[in-house]
């Protein structure tokens, strides 16, 4: 059962509340998001429905040479391999020729993918809620409002048991430094913070992108576990190249974290392409 705290995030009537705009990105950052808005009409034409920015840069909390640009992308159709090829050396570009960012990432779907009944409870959630309109028709219109409640819980981050397998992968391919580990741990540490807080999400009855407080709501239900939320939130700040803070994720954190999910929401209903 949901607490009768009033939580941020939250609208009057209990709906999580879109984060970020245009307005709120930072004066360093906007050459580099107009580069993408105009490389990204260039490469797709019309076959580009809309496309969105999240994550630091649209709440106005990136930090110049060290947040990364973070973009979705949705076509009138489905993408194909070229198309994520191309998407990926657009990106490789921007972050060469603007040292304000470190790296760009890019998720690239197709419009009735993003409006699909299954994906209502997690990209469409995503769209809707995290994503700040920057081209094209925004596709929220065709998608509900959203609560933060056990079935938003469940399809968001109810899939970790299978991601675990494909990190132990990378973790093994990785270069064998400091510097190649560094964005796994900092892409991994962010997922189980995200994962712990939208674990105790209903609970808690709110919504937050910020890494420390996430870590302090999930900390507030499970404190055996808090110091080492904790400590992945401030990794996903700033990342070390640990081999031991990787194995850890993949052998401890992660796979209590993944039983202790299913147990309270469920699993993911499955989707048509395996986890990443």
């Amino acid at each position: 059962m949901a607490e009768s705290v009033r939580r941020p995030g939250l609208d009057a009537q209990g709906f999580i509340e879109r984060e970020g705009s245009l307005a709120r990105v930072p004066d360093v950052f906007r050459p580099v998001v107009t580069a993408a808005r105009d490389r990204l009409l260039d490469l797709f034409g019309s076959r580009l429905h809309s496309a969105y920015l999240y994550g630091s840069i649209p709440r106005g909390t990136a930090r110049v040479g060290r947040s990364d640009l973070d973009l979705l992308v949705a076509l009138r159709d489905e993408p194909a391999d070229a198309d994520r090829a191309a998407t990926r050396t657009l990106g490789e570009a921007l972050d060469g020729e603007f040292p304000q960012i470190d790296g760009v990432g890019t998720l690239l779907y197709g419009r009735a993918r993003l409006l699909s009944e299954p994906e209502r409870y997690d990209l469409g959630w995503f769209v809707a809620c995290l994503c700040t309109p920057l081209l094209g028709d925004d596709l929220a219109e065709y998608l509900p409002r959203y609560r933060p409640d056990s079935l938003l819980a469940r399809e968001t981050n109810g899939d970790l048991a299978l991601l675990l397998p494909r990190w132990r992968e990378r973790i093994a391919a990785a270069e064998d430094s400091e510097r190649a580990r560094r964005p796994l741990v900092r892409f991994m540490s962010r997922h189980l913070v995200r994962t712990g807080f939208t674990l105790v999400m209903p609970r808690w009855n709110g919504w937050t992108s910020d890494l420390r407080e996430m870590a302090g709501a999930f900390g507030a239900y499970y404190p055996q576990r808090a110091a080492r939320l904790r400590q992945a939130a401030e990794y996903g700040h700033e990342p070390v190249g640990d081999p031991d803070v990787l194995r850890s994720y993949v052998d401890d954190l992660g796979p209590w974290l993944a039983g202790e999910y299913a147990r309270v929401h469920g699993v993911k209903a499955p989707r048509p392409d395996p986890p990443g």
